[in-house]
């Protein structure tokens, strides 16, 4: 992330209904939805990676996972903890105040079937992804399964230019190619899928959005 970029996630966290949080929905996403659907992963141990209020993480354990999520803010995770106790599943749902970028393996202490960032990756900049992403492989069994959703180089928003983008909440996002997420996800995985897509947002246009489906070998 770039410099500032926590103080400003928990400010976001802190102080804003989660209606005003661009990436906060109440929906799983499609890409969720088909891959559970299809039997491709089924409910099993999952991370969810800068998991903010925890409502994707929510949703799974609705399904029958057992989630654990992960984020910078205190805020969001207090949110979250709230939020499972509300929807009924904290049996199945844990929340912890942890840097992605930090030596996370040691944190965690334990080893998941399925691991999951959706808009994270373009709040981490390229010279700490090759840090987060070795994070993310030793988290994960051997074969176990990798989504990562990030907005692509194409997106009109935010400028609609450039590689680095201000938002109007002040953080500073880093908008990818297929080549250079190909490049570094065939680092620590095998890459089954990745493609750009049109995601629905709170916008009025949908974003441009690369999602990749790996394996741990």
């Amino acid at each position: 992330m770039g410099i500032g970029e926590h103080e400003k996630l928990e400010r976001i966290y802190s102080t804003l209904h989660p209606d005003e949080i661009p990436w906060v929905s109440d929906e799983l996403p499609e890409e969720f939805v088909e891959l559970i659907e299809s039997g491709f992963v089924k409910p099993c141990k999952a991370i969810d990676l800068g998991c903010g209020l925890g409502l994707h993480a929510i949703h799974l354990a609705k399904l029958g996972f057992n989630v654990t999520g992960v984020d910078i803010s205190p805020s969001a995770i207090e949110r979250a903890r709230k939020n499972a106790r509300i929807a009924g599943v904290v049996e199945r749902c844990r929340f912890i105040v942890a840097d992605v970028l930090s030596d996370l393996p040691s944190i965690i202490c334990e080893t998941f079937e399925f691991a999951y960032d959706w808009y994270l990756l373009h709040h981490i900049h390229p010279e700490h992804r090759e840090r987060y992403i070795a994070n993310v492989s030793a988290l994960l069994c051997s074969g176990g399964k990798y989504l990562s959703a990030c907005f692509s180089e194409t997106d009109a928003h935010f400028g609609g230019a450039g590689k680095y983008r201000a938002t109007p909440l002040g953080t500073v996002l880093y908008f990818s190619s297929e080549e250079e997420l190909r490049e570094l996800f065939s680092r620590c995985f095998c890459v089954l899928e990745l493609k750009t897509v049109k995601v629905k947002s709170k916008l009025p246009m949908p974003h441009d959005v690369i999602i990749a489906l790996m394996e741990k070998q």
